[in-house]
């Protein structure tokens, strides 16, 4: 029998390789705006963060998200963030 692919994709703020599902991705859409994307299909450029309280706070602190995404992200990402936990 053929095996399901696992997909990796790098959390921006430790550069862990993690398996897609656990990990959150945030895009920023084509109209500027930054939104969590939960299906992960959502057009735009894409960043992904480790489902991890720590990992969220700290990209808070350093600002990371906003680096790879070019754009500013507001709080309520982040506390959108924490309350998917």
């Amino acid at each position: 029998m053929k095996s399901n692919k696992v997909v990796l994709r790098t959390c921006v703020c430790s550069r862990e390789v993690c398996e897609k599902k656990d990990l959150f991705r945030i895009v920023r859409t084509p109209e500027g705006e930054v939104v969590v994307d939960p299906k992960g299909k959502a057009n735009g450029r894409g960043a992904y963060l480790k489902k991890d309280k720590e990992i969220i706070l700290k990209a808070k602190a350093n600002k990371c998200l906003d680096k790879k995404l070019e754009a500013k992200v507001p709080d309520s990402i982040y506390e959108e963030l924490l309350g998917l936990l």
